[in-house]
């Protein structure tokens, strides 16, 4: 089941319904279900000022939220279309009210929660669209477990807005793994297989907060296969050369790995229940969970990093 993005306004009366101005403006008797567009939307109400996207408030299709940057724009739209007819979207009479956007994080927690985990040996996961197969570190691309789920199509919608992405090769991403770390609980060393998955890789943290630890290892102590077997455990990686870099991501950031960072640098996040983040101490919470959106590769790897590609590598 998909959830809303936003609250629904309460109250009925005009001049906002009641609720308090906000940028954010909730529509009905709008939507793809009466036949108009998203992109349609946002060209009617970017006539009051720069839009910064357009949701589906539920699962009607018939009702959206539309965000400006502003509340001056949401205003000026207000007070123009709500109950009046709009010879632009069809002659559709909307009902306009503010809105207030809702408590994601804890949504895409309870909608995952709510679905069945598959226990590993330390986290639990959940795979959309395509299983990853740990054993081979590979999906099957002739096994599709159908659409991704409802609940993380505003996700993929701001991805699609991120500036400088070539869209064409990277807009439908259809694989989705949800990892739960429990606290001091860490991700074993590895690049995401090249063969596997497309350019772009996008990680969603959700809950707690970690330090992700990058290494690429010099031409002579590179290492082909994973490097551990034990989540977090980086025992094998002491004694190469390598270059190191880490990041912290706290909750609510999104990660993207492409071209050298994607292709060429293990990544992983030690066990630790503590990180240090510019000489402060930070707590991982009870839980981790991130929401890692891939894309997957129908036909082999052409990356410019061969050394380090399954597709190309001469490697045993």
């Amino acid at each position: 089941m998909g959830l809303p993005r936003f609250g629904r306004p309460e109250g009925g009366g005009g001049g906002g319904g009641g609720s308090e101005p906000s940028p954010n403006l909730y529509v009905a008797n709008c939507g793809p279900a009466v036949g108009i567009s998203h992109d349609k939307i946002r060209s009617v109400f970017g006539g009051f000022g720069p839009v910064k996207g357009v949701y589906a408030a539920d699962e009607s299709g018939a009702r959206v939220v539309v965000c400006f940057d502003g509340e001056v724009s949401a205003r000026a739209a207000l007070e123009a279309l709500n109950g009046r007819p709009c010879p632009d979207l069809g002659g559709r009479s909307l009902h306009v009210r503010y809105s207030v956007e809702r408590p994601v994080c804890q949504e895409l927690l309870a909608a995952v929660d709510d679905r069945p985990w598959n226990s590993l040996a330390k986290r639990r996961v959940q795979h959309y669209g395509y299983e990853f197969r740990y054993d081979t570190r590979n999906v099957d691309a002739n096994r599709h477990m159908g659409e991704l789920p409802p609940f993380v199509s505003f996700i993929l919608e701001r991805i699609s807005y991120f500036p400088g992405l070539l869209c064409a090769s990277n807009a439908s991403l259809d694989q989705l793994t949800v990892n739960e770390y429990p606290v001091g609980v860490g991700l074993s060393p590895h690049i995401d297989t090249h063969s596997a998955f497309e350019d772009l890789i996008f990680s969603l943290s959700l809950a707690g907060p970690c330090i992700m630890e990058f290494r690429r290892f010099l031409e002579g102590a590179w290492l082909h296969k994973d490097v551990s077997g034990t989540d977090g455990n980086v025992d094998g990686l002491e004694n190469s050369k390598f270059l190191r870099k880490a990041i912290y991501l706290p909750p609510r950031s999104m990660l993207l790995l492409s071209a050298e960072a994607r292709y060429a640098w293990h990544h992983y996040i030690p066990h630790h229940k503590i990180d240090i983040v510019m000489d402060k101490v930070i707590k991982r919470s009870s839980r981790r969970v991130s929401f890692t959106f891939r894309k997957v590769r129908t036909g082999p790897c052409r990356c410019k990093f061969p050394l380090y590609c399954d597709s190309q590598s001469k490697h045993d």
